[in-house]
This record gives C-alpha cells, sequence and structure tokens, in this order.
C-alpha cells in the first residue's frame, strides 16, 4: 500500500533540482550498494520514456526529500519510489511496492511483471526484500562512496 502523497512543495530545494525532478519518477537508492547500483544502470537502460530521476540516499538532496515524506515509524532505508514528484499526483512506495510500482512505468511487458508481484501477499514480498537487502553487502558489495555517474547520466542521476 503506497504512503500518504507528500504534502510539502519542497519550495527550499535548489531550483535546479526543482526543475529536474518535477513531474519525474524518482528512485532514492542506496548510492554505495553494488546490487542498487546495478538496478539504476539497468533502468537507465530500458527507461525509453526518459521517465526516471536517481538520487542516492547518501545525498543532501535526498534528506531533503525524505524528511518531507508522511510520518513513517520505521526510518528510510530501503528503495523509495516517488511518482510525479512535487505534483499533487505524487505518492510515495517503500521498499517492495516500490519494486512492483517501478517495473510497470518502464511500459511493455514490464507492466506484466509488476502485476505478477503485485500477486505476491505483501508480507511474503517484505521478507524476501528484507533478506536480499540484509545480505546486499555481502553478496553483491559494496563501494566507499557512490559511483561518479557519466557525462549522460549527470542529467539523471541526482544530487
Amino acid at each position: 500500500m503506497p504512503d500518504a502523497p507528500m504534502i510539502s512543495t519542497a519550495n527550499d530545494l535548489a531550483e535546479t533540482y526543482r526543475s529536474q525532478i518535477e513531474g519525474h519518477d524518482l528512485v532514492l537508492y542506496d548510492g554505495v550498494c553494488a546490487l542498487c547500483n546495478g538496478v539504476v544502470q539497468y533502468l537507465l537502460r530500458h527507461d525509453r520514456a526518459d521517465r526516471f530521476r536517481f538520487i542516492p540516499q547518501q545525498t543532501q538532496l535526498a534528506e531533503d526529500l525524505i524528511k518531507r515524506f508522511p510520518a513513517d515509524p520505521e526510518p528510510a532505508e530501503g528503495i523509495i519510489l516517488v511518482t510525479a514528484a512535487l505534483t499533487p499526483r505524487m505518492w510515495v512506495y517503500r521498499r517492495s511496492d516500490a519494486v512492483c510500482q517501478a517495473f510497470p512505468l518502464l511500459g511493455g511487458s514490464y507492466t506484466v511483471l509488476g502485476r505478477l508481484l503485485k500477486i505476491v501477499p505483501h508480507g511474503l514480498r517484505e521478507a524476501v526484500y528484507g533478506l536480499v537487502a540484509r545480505f546486499r553487502y555481502r553478496l553483491f558489495g559494496r563501494y566507499d562512496t557512490c559511483p561518479i555517474p557519466s557525462a549522460e547520466q549527470r542529467s539523471r542521476i541526482l544530487g
């Protein structure tokens, strides 16, 4: 189930970021996680509609955005998807819900994959997500710092 829409308009964000993220779908991810960076690279290659913008959670921009999300009893952890950022249609999805929601945004056969994932009971999806998240550094590795995006990716990987 998605969180409630964000209420704040985030007026204090730098205008350059605002213009780059407004109306786009944002993926906030662990920037030092090799698995997470691999997923970002995959999404960059398959996002033919240029919908997604990516923000490592270690950046000030991510911190500023996360502060505006609806109150959550747990700290921000795992992938976060914000659809239609900084618009009245904006929604926040976390963890396995974010994954399920991201696939249909790619369009085509990914829509079917997203629907299939949503059939899996939420508790089971979250258990699998949590297991992968817990061991991701051991299985896939960890960077000392967030990788620097290539010149062509800089307009899409922000922060």
